[in-house]
Order: structure tokens, then sequence, then C-alpha cells
């Protein structure tokens, strides 16, 4: 009986062993403490990140907030946390323990009979430290600031903020007001009169709707107040880390404790000191005595947030890490990253989130203060910014897009004054690199310009001409209803002036040129024009062409209730004034071209694959995959940009084509471990760290070799190779959920909701590309 026992529980073992991993498997466990800042491990919450650490037996973190923009737009950090226990119990090399609990969205850090628990408030503001040991201990907490001084920003230093590169006269990141308190530190930056907006206003010569528009930086205040029970205030220091010189302000514990607790109430206020200061008190008042429950309505959160999405990987019936199960860790600890903004009043950025560190970590040349990242604070680039958003719909995390979407609905009103000011015609006028109150980047826009130069236009090689990039959020919008089943009306109007901008400003400028409007077919005359930031001067870029016909034709779809019959009559004339997509041939293969015609090449983008995706025109069960194919086969271009660094997309594109070793080979580099301590920080790419850009290209890869769809079918396993196990949940349209499961070659269907979609499911697991091209 003893030795059955023994084989059974062996068996059960060995069967535990063998399975897909938990996300529990996916959990970040460090031995060993850090050796600086790049060696953080992130956490968060609501609209809250932190990069924490512990070094030379104390433990730090840096924390920021979303929206928390200077004067100049940089996004400033709030500060830095260092925590001191006496004696110390993490003075020993051996036994710490520090890890990122996924599933209830905290870190937890153990030596020597002490436990401290790090976790941040989904739902409020606030920042929680608690720790417990068998021992009372003597804890000093201290708000670390590099910002008790003003600042002059020189040089690259500048490109934290919109200025970057033509900063109009001394650039001061001013002093934050830093003071004991009530048994604490209160902590703020307050903008003063004058910001960037007024520049831009100024620079672009919008001053006549000056009143008119959102400014997102006036009167801004943000910061915080750091305190706890048994904590009194202990005096301040001077320092340096990383070379950037601080000034610490310290609370010590009134008598050494076995338990102690630590909290920073967070606030932002666009109305002044005084408000905000009142907000903050609020803020205290509301949750001072709640932290338990508010720790299990955050526990909640997160345990539903993983439950409602996952890709958990492992190759064949292994335990050790491989690649395979790193892209399936990778893709966990990413959106995990993401989730730290669910609720932001601002996106997440693509230049590095809530997560950047000491920017000597990515480049020693930049050395400059932790709140430095490249591509600036304030400005969002919407090319990057909507791969960060996109594997959110198929992960069903609808509530994080909002941010997103909800900003650009904000500046509608913006973007339309510029229409109205420099053309005077109807539309949302957006710029692809849009400062956060909707006008292009000073820089970009460029102050050494032409008198006679178009006020509208950016005097810049790479952007001019590239308004489409709007679009990819309009696709996002609608996609709400379509896979969430939500309320989008709110947005309509939004799109329809993204639309009509097109329509209007190239009859514009087509009337600039000669008598007519159109082209002899009704069609306009996209010219000039952008193939991303690629080819330019373009003449009917197919990625505008794609854009324009998938979205009036998606607004289309909508039921009549939702739109207007003027709104329905207008799409209605519209979409006959969109020209067709322009084909050409490569070896006497036909193949989709980047536009009609273009001047030059300015960058390395592939918008002659965005009929794929985003814009799904053609693509696996669609008709004539074969062009598309051709065009990843043949088109020099395609083949000489191809890459996995930071936001490039041909790990998509594989995916999307039904390529499977392609598909293998560019989702395997673009997943695979950083080079950092935490995995999912990669970059600088293009960009920053850690790139986010990447990591959610990353996602969407990896979405979409398990799962596609198109003509009421669901794919599963488009590009997705037989020998790797997985086990994934992902949601497609009409408000559909699939989990299904790979393992050893086969496969089967866990749950589909509604029910009545399993019928539309379709295995293409081990299918040739042949036959993925009869697919119909």
């Amino acid at each position: 009986m003893k030795n059955a026992l023994i084989l059974v529980f062996l068996f059960v073992t060995l069967f535990a062993k063998a399975q897909i991993p938990v996300l529990k498997n996916y959990n970040q466990v460090w031995n060993t403490q850090s050796k600086n800042s790049s060696e953080s491990m992130p956490l968060g919450g609501g609209d809250t990140g932190l990069n924490v650490w512990v070094e030379k037996g104390d433990l730090y973190f840096y924390f920021s907030r979303s929206g928390t923009f200077d004067e100049h737009n940089t996004l400033l950090k709030l500060g830095r946390v260092k925590v001191t226990l006496t004696p110390n119990p993490f003075e020993a090399n051996e036994g710490f323990h520090q890890e990122l609990v996924l599933k209830d969205g905290c870190i937890l850090i153990a030596q020597n009979n002490t436990k401290i628990k790090l976790w941040v408030d989904v739902f409020n503001p606030v920042i929680h430290l608690d720790f417990e040991s068998q021992t009372p201990l003597k804890m000093t907490a201290s708000y670390e600031s590099w910002r008790y001084k003003n600042r002059e920003s020189k040089g690259k230093a500048n490109n934290a903020n919109s200025y970057k590169w033509s900063p109009q006269g001394e650039i001061i990141t001013y002093k934050d007001s830093v003071s004991f308190e009530n048994n604490g530190i209160k902590f703020y930056h307050k903008n003063r009169e004058q910001t960037v907006f007024d520049v831009a206003v100024q620079q672009q010569k919008m001053e006549s709707v000056k009143d008119q528009m959102l400014n997102p930086l006036a009167n801004l205040t943000f910061g915080g107040f750091m305190t706890g029970s048994n904590l009194k205030p202990d005096g301040t220091y001077s320092g340096i880390y990383q070379n950037t010189d601080f000034k610490g302000y310290s609370l010590s514990s009134i008598k050494p404790s076995k338990k102690q607790a630590l909290q920073l109430y967070l606030n932002t206020s666009h109305s002044g000191v005084e408000v905000w200061n009142n907000g903050l008190k609020n803020q205290i008042s509301a949750n001072k005595n709640i932290s338990k429950q508010a720790e299990k309505n955050t526990v909640k959160w997160w345990n539903d947030f993983w439950n409602r999405s996952f890709i958990f990987t492992q190759k064949k019936q292994t335990t050790e890490k491989d690649s395979v199960y790193q892209i399936g860790q990778n893709y966990q600890l990413f959106r995990y990253m993401l989730g730290c903004n669910a609720y932001g009043k601002y996106p997440t950025k693509f230049n590095g989130g809530l997560f950047t560190v000491d920017p000597v970590f990515t480049n020693p040349d930049l050395n400059f203060t932790p709140d430095f990242r490249n591509w600036g604070g304030g400005t969002m680039t919407a090319q990057n910014q909507r791969l960060v958003y996109f594997p959110m719909v198929k992960s069903g995390d609808f509530d994080l897009m909002k941010s997103q979407l909800d900003y650009y609905v904000s500046l509608q009103k913006n973007a339309e004054l510029r229409s109205k000011i420099y053309w005077n015609h109807n539309g949302a006028s957006f710029t692809e690199q849009l400062e956060n109150f909707g006008l292009p980047n000073p820089a970009e826009y460029e102050w050494k310009r032409p008198a006679d130069y178009d006020p509208g236009m950016e005097y810049n090689a790479w952007l001019e001409y590239e308004w489409d990039t709007v679009f990819e959020f309009c696709q996002m919008m609608l996609q709400q209803k379509e896979f969430g089943k939500e309320d989008i009306q709110k947005y309509n109007s939004f799109i329809i002036s993204c639309l009509r901008f097109f329509d209007e400003h190239y009859q514009y400028l087509a009337k600039k040129r000669g008598r007519k409007a159109l082209d002899g077919n009704g069609h306009l005359i996209l010219f000039p024009g952008s193939g991303a930031e690629t080819y330019k001067m373009a003449h009917n870029a197919n990625s505008t062409i794609a854009a324009l016909k998938v979205i009036t034709q998606q607004l289309l779809n909508l039921s009549s209730t939702e739109l207007s019959k003027e709104d329905l009559a207008y799409l209605t004339g519209f979409q006959t004034r969109i020209p067709p997509l322009n084909f050409g041939a490569i070896e006497n293969h036909k193949v989709l071209v980047p536009a009609k015609s273009w001047e030059r090449i300015n960058n390395s983008e592939v918008p002659q694959l965005y009929p794929v995706y985003p814009w799904g025109i053609y693509g696996i069960g669609k008709p004539d995959l074969e062009t598309a194919l051709n065009t990843w086969k043949y088109d020099a271009d395609a083949i000489k940009f191809r890459s996995h660094v930071g936001w490039k997309q041909d790990n998509i594109f594989a995916a999307r084509l039904g390529l499977t070793e392609e598909a293998k080979k560019y989702n395997l580099l673009k997943m695979a471990n950083s080079e950092r301590r935490f995995p999912a920080f990669w970059g600088p790419g293009f960009d920053w760290v850690p790139d986010h850009n990447w990591g959610g290209s990353g996602m969407i890869g990896m979405q979409e070799m398990l799962l596609q769809e198109a003509e009421g079918k669901i794919y599963l396993f488009p590009a997705w190779p037989k020998e790797w196990n997985v086990h994934f949940k992902l949601h497609a349209s009409r408000n559909t959920i699939v989990e299904a499961e790979l393992q050893n070659g086969t496969f089967k269907i866990i749950k589909v909701t509604p029910e009545g979609r399993t019928k539309d499911i379709v295995s293409l697991l081990g299918k040739s590309i042949e036959e993925k091209i009869k697919l119909k």
C-alpha cells in the first residue's frame, strides 16, 4: 500500500510538472539584492508605478503617476523612497527573497524572519508598505528628491521635454516644495503660469482661439504625503545617487516595533495649491482606516484581470525555462506592466510608461536626473502608442483602453480649431508627434520656417503630411463595441470628424492646384501624403486608403439608431470618394505597393503591409491572400527593413499572413528576455527603456499566431507551431471569449462564450500555407 501511494504521488508530481505553467510560474523571484536601480522590479496599480529594488541592505523605490507634467511637459517622477531597518535584516548575503506576485499585484521581500509587502491601491492613489518581524525593528523611511533645487536643462537633457533640440531660451526644471508636516512629509510641484502650451500656441499662430483650447498644463499641481503610524520626523540629509545630487527627508520609528506601515497618499489638481492641499487632506481622510478592505479590493481586481485573458506557454513537456516558456512569461509580465496604469488620466507612454530609471543605465552618456526619458514626456507619438494599446483588444482589457481613447476625444476641439484657423474647413487635424494639448510638438513643427510656409504644417521631413495615424485609435474605438459590447456612441462624432478632415482637406488642396476637387473617377487625390514616416510626398498612400476604407465601412455597419440620418448620408457619400488601393508587380507577382507614387524614403516602416495589419483587408480566410504574401516575399524594402527590434511589426505581419516559421522566428526574438534583470524591460530599441511598443507589438504577434477572424469564422492556431504547448484565453468579435489548449500536438477547446460561437471555430493547426490561401 505504501509503495502504491508513493507511485501515485510520483505520478501526480510528474503530471503537474508536465502541465502548461500557471500564472505563479511566471512570478519573478530574485535571491540576490540588486546592484542599482536598473535591476529594479515594477509594481503598480490604478495610475501609479514603482521601480522597487534592494541595494546594500536598503529598500528603494522610484514612484511615478500618470499625468505629472511640468511646465515644459516633462513627465516628472514624484520622487524616490529609501527604507532602512535597524538592526538590518538585509545585511547578510544568504536567504534573501524578493518576489513579484503577479496574481495579487504585490512585491514581497523577506530575509531573517522579516517580511515586507509593497502594494498599490488600484482604486485610490495610495502606495502601501507593510513590514513585520519576529523582533522589534526601527524603520527609517526617507523621501529623496533631486528637485530640491532649480535645475537648468541643457543640450540632450531637453529630449525629456517638449522643446527637445530647440529650446527657446533658458529651460529650468523648477524645484518642488518639500516639508515636514503632521509627522509626515508633504511634497508637490506646481506649474508656473507660463508653460510650453503658451509657447506652442504662439509659435503655431493659434492665439486667436487660445481661450477656447484645452490647456492641460495650466495650474497643474501634483505630489503627495508620506506618513505612517509610529513615525516622526528625523531630519534631513544630502547625497548623490548615480551622479545626481539629492536631499533626503527622514521619518523614523518612535519606538522599535514588530509591525510597521508606511503610506504615500498622492493627489493631482488643476486648481492651484490650496485646492490641491484640500484634496490631499480629503484623500488621506478617506483612505486612512480602510487599508485592509482596499487591499482586498486590489487583490480581487488583479485576480479578475488575470482571469479574463492569458497566454501560458511551454515547449513540449519540459520544465526548464526554454525560449517558448520565455515568450509566455514575458507576455504576462508586460501585460502586468500595462495593468499598472489601468485608470490613468493619460495613456501609458510608449517610451517607458511609469517605469523609467536613471538614464545612465540606458545610455551612459546621458548623465541626467531620473526624470529623463527620450522623446518627451507629454508628447504622444501615435505610431508608437497604437502598439501599446492594440493588444488590449484581444486581451479584453477594454477598461485599460479608455485612457488612450478618451485622451484623443479630449483633444477633438483643439484639432478642429487647427483646421478652421489654418484652412477654414471642418474636421479634426491630428499630427503624428502630438502634444497633450493637441498641437504638433514645437521642435518637430520647427522654429526656423520659411515665412510663407503653411502654418498648419510641420516643417519636418519625417512628419510632413502624416495625419492618418489617428485612424488606428478610431479603429480601437469601434472595436470596443465589436469585441466588448460597449456603447461607443460618444466616439462617433470624433471618428467622423477625423474622416471629414481628409475629405475636406484634400479637396481644399486639390482646388489650390487646379479647378477640380476630385480626380477623373470622382475620388480624392491624396497628395501630398505619407506612407507612415517612410514613403514621403506620397500620392494615394495605401496605408491611408486602407484606413479610410475600413473605418468608413465599420461606421456604416453600425445600426441606424447609432448614427443620425445626416451622418449616414455623409459617410455613404464619402465612401464613394475614397480611392482604390494600389498594386504593382515584382517578378510577375502581384504585390501591394506603398502608394501610387512617392518622392523619397525617410524611415524603415513597411506601410505596404498595413492593409494586412492593422487594417485586415488581407489575411487568413480573406480574398487574395497571395497578393499580401507576395508583398512579404518580394518587396525589397519590406525585406531590407525586416527586424524584431522596438516598434517593428514583422512578427505581426508574419502571423497575420499565416507564415508559421517566420512568425515563430520573429516572435521568439521579439519576446525573448531583455538584457536587463527584469525580463520585460526591453529596449531602448528606437526609443527608451522599458520600450513599451516593443512589448505591445510582441503581445499582438503572439495573439495573432493563436487567433484570427474572417467572415464570421474564428481561426485558431493560424501561425502557431504544432510543437509549442500553449493554454490561452483570448477575446474575439461579437463579444466572444475563447479558451483553448494545445498539448503535445493535440488541441482541445476548453470553453467558448457564448457557447453558440463554438460552431464558428476552425483549427488551422499544422495546415500548410497553400491550404490557408484556399480558405474563403
